[in-house]
């Protein structure tokens, strides 16, 4: 495996426990999304559920059964021209606590002309004094769509547990034809307990999503995305080259509460696609 791709601000791989690689291909074919070309190495693991219409659906799986100091995992998925493609998660990543250096995800995903991915993890739980950081890059070529969740819980309240030190960080870059059209990078630490009980931040709020959708369609779903947020959270549109932008972001008290909404919102931003089938309340 060809670990060059990682790095960070923790240097090197000298912790490593786990390692990964999983790239899939997709393309158009005999009247729906095929699967082209599939490969895995490591922990990294794509099963993919028999399905009799688009989109090709997919289900990433760590077999490590979760991450830590060290451990590296990438995920690469590319949709040909006029193909869809549906990802999502076996379960919830966790991420433990971390003797030293940090657990990195790294996410590439391309859709060609007029093709369609749906990037819909399963939320990711976050440990006391872990350290983590994730970057999602999306390429899209003229006419594509996109739609992209991430969604993280600190701590499991049912559990007794909440991650009150620990290091968070998720870097997305999404472009249209070569062209940036979103940036973000969300940074906690390592005073996580403390700065998402400040009432301008989280106000206490331990679970929270951020999805963004990249459609023509993005404007007239504003309305029926606020509804859903219900004032827990925030929803804004705006027009990006030839298409258009939705970034709706929620938080919640814990994780249960935070997917009672994630559900319908997904149902609603997926179209005829829905919820992927291993989502549930």
């Amino acid at each position: 495996m060809d670990m060059s791709e990682y790095g960070g601000e923790h240097g090197g791989i000298s912790t490593q426990r786990v390692a990964g690689v999983a790239r899939l291909s997709c393309a158009l074919g005999d009247r729906r999304t095929r699967l082209r070309r599939l490969y895995q190495d490591g922990a990294a693991k794509i099963r993919m559920p028999a399905v009799s219409a688009d989109p090709l659906e997919a289900v990433l799986i760590n077999t490590a059964g979760g991450m830590t100091g060290g451990d590296r995992i990438a995920w690469h998925v590319d949709v040909g021209a006029a193909g869809s493609a549906s990802i999502t998660t076996q379960a919830c990543e966790k991420i433990y606590r971390a003797a030293s250096d940090r657990a990195e995800v790294r996410v590439k995903l391309s859709v060609g002309e007029n093709g369609r991915i749906a990037w819909l993890p399963q939320e990711t739980i976050v440990f006391d004094r872990a350290a983590f950081a994730r970057t999602l890059d999306v390429e899209l070529a003229t006419g594509a769509e996109a739609l992209v969740l991430e969604a993280a819980v600190f701590g499991r309240l049912a559990m007794g547990e909440r991650a009150t030190q620990g290091h968070f960080h998720d870097r997305w870059r999404v472009r249209q034809n070569g062209k940036l059209i979103h940036a973000e990078d969300f940074r906690i630490g390592p005073d996580i307990a403390a700065t998402l009980d400040r009432p301008a931040i989280a106000g206490g709020a331990i679970a929270m999503a951020t999805l963004l959708l990249v459609s023509p369609r993005a404007e007239d779903l504003l309305d029926p995305v606020l509804e859903i947020v219900s004032g827990q959270g925030s929803a804004s549109v705006w027009s990006v080259k030839e298409s258009g932008k939705l970034l709706a972001r929620l938080y919640a008290g814990d994780g249960y509460r935070l997917r009672q909404r994630l559900v319908p919102l997904v149902e609603l931003l997926n179209g005829r696609a829905g919820l992927p089938k291993l989502w549930s309340l």
